[in-house]
């Protein structure tokens, strides 16, 4: 039962000392996510008290089925963008289709989820680079913050999903500036920043909002045109099914696919992250997958619209001192107040200072130090980072985080098409043999021997290069060579095309009069030597362990060992353990 109720475990080990820090971390966190959730609901086009209802039913199954004990769940912003971008391409007609659709969004985001934990394919996350999570977050923070420009300046900027279109038309109607909307906004920015470089334990979000209604009320600042929250639904949300069709499904599964990989990436990403500070070890990949998945789907019944792990509001729960995911449970407690009893206090709550919260909250997603690491140590996954950037931009959120995968995946290839290839060579006086270019006049080069190193797997991507760039070698050593070692020690895997086009090459150079040899197989690759035509073009005896060996026997071929000759041979068909 731990398996599927991760709060089980936690649960029987429970301690009195818990309690309070869990209290103050799940207290902490709720004062923060009221006002962030409210102003995240925004962010996706919904009204703002759908981000309080997110963070209500979601947190609690999280707090049952998570793994992690200070992931804090809930409405954050790059999942609420990729809400209104995959909503706002589609032709909905009035806030409650909008909202309905929004619902049934979130269900199929969780039965995606769900289905990838179930079917443990958590790995299917690992081809979301940093890269290009870098450039695709750092592209969408740039769009949030554009977006918000309208309740900034507190006039009417036409939306689009395309950055440069939404730049345009912030310029447009900067003619109609409310500078009492801007005020506020711009004392939130400020205020929020200051009090979060002096000291990070104030609650600068919470109260920031406390002055804004503060100041709309007392100075009746709504007579100038101040655009304010208004009336918030008191009360619980209420439980139904989304209505869920066909047409519906094939609208928003593209959209729904993205969001499910993006938010569950979050959410590990920041797991971990946090258990590397604690020096802790709960969090379980493919239980993740589940218990989010079972999140935005339960959520979904009570109108909450998608959930995940808050960078923010996960490391504030940390810092607080949570021991265990009751500090959630706490926190919910907060909010379930908060819609029952003190909604009427968000009345006069400025849209200007809840875009402050959002523009400083998204504001630290735009990571200026990873690119430049990146120009340091790898042009090629700068460009991956670059071009995902600009997709995400100027191509669209949900395209550019595609185009960055396959920008990612299409770097990948070419490296592994044309992997690091390398001549050894004798380190004076010892034993080792290294690249003849790191180590220069310590290297023992033999006109009779050539020694290379592939460090690569051996499959149908790379095995021309592998050929072509080996008989080169051979044909740049002249004629006093005589051998041609193989260090195979970084060939995990060998494919048919591999395997034939290996066979290939030690049959040309058998031609042209010169022994081969193979040195420091790994079993799974001795193993493919021995099943495919490889062993009957090399003969196992010109197989070795250690490439000391393979230059011995080529000197002297009676100074193998027996032991030497029985590891060297050892595969899966003729012995019952694999070295």
């Amino acid at each position: 039962m731990q398996k599927i109720f991760p709060f089980l475990g936690w649960l029987s080990g429970y301690k009195k000392a818990y309690l309070p820090k869990d209290l103050v971390a799940g207290l902490t966190v709720a004062v923060i996510l009221i006002p962030q959730g409210m102003a995240y609901a925004m962010i996706a086009g919904l009204p703002p008290v759908y981000g309080l209802y997110a963070a209500l039913v979601p947190i609690v199954i999280y707090a049952l089925m998570g793994t992690s004990r200070q992931v804090a769940m809930g409405p954050v912003a790059m999942d609420s963008l990729l809400v209104a971008a995959g909503l706002g391409t589609l032709a909905i007609s009035g806030m409650e289709n909008y909202i309905a659709m929004a619902l049934v969004l979130a269900f199929l985001v969780g039965s995606i989820q769900f289905l990838l934990g179930v079917f443990q394919m958590g790995f299917l996350v690992r081809f979301l680079s940093k890269p290009v999570i870098s450039g695709f977050t750092s592209g969408a923070a740039l769009i949030i913050i554009f977006s918000q420009l309208k309740h900034l300046l507190g006039t009417e900027i036409p939306s689009s999903r395309f950055f440069h279109q939404q730049v345009i038309n912030a310029f447009q109607s900067l003619g109609d500036t409310n500078l009492y909307d801007l005020g506020l906004g711009v004392l939130g920015i400020v205020l929020i920043v200051l009090l979060k470089k002096w000291n990070r334990r104030i609650p600068g979000i919470l109260l920031v909002v406390f002055l804004g209604i503060l100041a709309v009320f007392s100075l009746n600042l709504e007579k100038y045109g101040v655009h304010i929250v208004g009336s918030v639904p008191q009360g619980m949300p209420s439980f139904s099914i989304p209505a869920i069709d066909l047409e519906k499904i094939n609208l928003l599964w593209p959209i729904a696919l993205t969001i499910a990989l993006v938010g569950y990436l979050e959410t590990i990403s920041i797991g971990k992250a946090i258990e590397e500070k604690t020096n802790t070890d709960h969090i379980k990949p493919n239980q993740e997958l589940v218990a989010m998945g079972a999140c935005n789907m339960i959520g979904s019944f009570f109108q909450s619209y998608i959930s995940t792990a808050s960078f923010s509001r996960s490391a504030i729960n940390n810092e607080s001192g949570a021991q265990t995911n009751l500090a959630s449970i706490f926190c919910v407690i907060l909010v379930v107040l908060t819609l029952l009893f003190l909604t009427p206090l968000f009345y006069h709550l400025p849209n200007a200072v809840l875009a402050s919260i959002i523009m400083v909250s998204v504001f630290g997603l735009i990571d200026i130090s990873y690119p430049k690491r990146l120009w340091k140590q790898g042009k090629g996954e700068l460009l991956v980072l670059t071009i995902t950037f600009l997709a995400t931009l100027f191509i669209g959120i949900t395209q550019g985080i595609l185009i960055g995968v396959l920008f990612s995946l299409m770097l990948m290839v070419y490296k592994t098409s044309r992997p690091h290839f390398a001549t050894l060579g004798n380190i004076r006086n010892s034993d080792y043999y290294k690249n003849v270019k790191r180590f220069g006049d310590e290297v023992i080069l033999r006109e009779d021997l050539l020694i290379v190193r592939f460090d690569a797997q051996l499959y149908f991507g790379n095995a021309d290069y592998f050929k072509d760039h080996l008989l080169e070698l051979i044909e740049n050593k002249g004629s006093a060579l005589k051998g041609v070692i193989l260090n195979a020690e970084a060939i995990t895997y060998i494919d048919s095309t591999g395997a034939k086009t290996l066979t290939r090459v030690i049959d040309t150079i058998h031609g042209k009069g010169l022994q081969f040899y193979i040195a420091g197989a790994i079993g799974p690759t001795r193993d493919t030597i021995y099943k495919s035509r490889i062993i009957g073009a090399l003969k196992k005896e010109y197989l070795f362990v250690k490439t000391k060996e393979a230059v011995a026997y080529f000197d002297d071929p009676q100074s193998i060992t027996k032991i030497q000759d029985k590891i060297a041979h050892q595969n899966s068909t003729n012995v019952t353990k694999v070295i």
